[in-house]
């Protein structure tokens, strides 16, 4: 899969050459391309901004440099995404669509953002990792690239993927290792019975668990059996 990243500060993305990322790169299972959105500016300075029309605090991204970065790998096939608190809230659901393309540009802004029209211009759509402001979209740009990168064929096992958090609607059950007992706490004696199928039951018990404890409001958006729902209702009435 390939990024490119429209960026001010590549340095940023170093961490994505460590963990699984750095491993799905030397692999050529993906691909970030970093483009210096500062290398196309025609400053001798290499201004890239300027002062906002009608006043303001701040400084605004101009046009013309981030359109011709863009213009450097324009692809009429790929999807644009610009990294906005403003676009629509990241979730898992938008993480597997988008890791079904093959080619991503995301562009980050900076400052007090980019110029409206060239975000009309060029851009697809506008993603954000939350309900909060950053100093730039560096960094939910390799919230992004890592989420979607995970469910690239290759990059992590299949069995992974089925049983983590929001794969099926529900958190994760939680996970134990050695050693058996850790400041006197003991993994469940279930996890140590090796019986597969009562061990699966009782991580679906726990996911509901661990769900209506912390993000009731995802138990609204799933479909539960009718076993789940008992589940749910002992769940319920060991609540004091």
């Amino acid at each position: 899969m390939q990024f490119d990243v429209l960026t001010l500060f590549p340095e940023m993305f170093k961490i994505l050459d460590e963990s699984i990322i750095g491993k799905a790169k030397e692999k050529g299972l993906i691909n970030v391309n970093l483009i210096n959105i500062r290398d196309f500016s025609k400053d001798k300075h290499k201004k890239v901004d300027d002062t906002p029309y009608g006043g303001g605090a701040g400084m605004v991204m101009q046009p013309e440099v981030v359109y011709d970065a863009y213009k450097s790998i324009k692809d009429d096939k790929a999807k644009v995404i610009y990294m906005s608190p403003q676009g629509k809230k990241l979730n898992q659901s938008k993480v597997e669509e988008l890791s079904k393309k093959e080619h991503l540009i995301l562009l980050c802004g900076h400052y007090e953002g980019i110029d409206q029209r060239v975000i009309d211009e060029i851009v697809d759509e506008e993603v954000s990792i939350g309900d909060y402001v950053l100093t730039g979209g560096e960094l939910p740009a390799i919230v992004l690239i890592d989420s979607i990168s995970r469910y690239v064929q290759g990059v992590i096992k299949e069995d992974s993927k089925k049983e983590e958090s929001f794969a099926q609607g529900l958190l994760e059950y939680p996970q134990y290792t050695r050693p058996e007992v850790f400041k006197n706490r003991q993994v469940p004696d279930i996890l140590l019975s090796g019986h597969h199928g009562n061990i699966d039951k009782w991580r679906r018990k726990q996911s509901l668990r661990v769900t209506f404890s912390k993000r009731p409001d995802l138990l609204e958006n799933i479909q539960l059996s009718d076993e789940d729902k008992q589940i749910l209702e002992e769940i319920k009435n060991e609540v004091p």
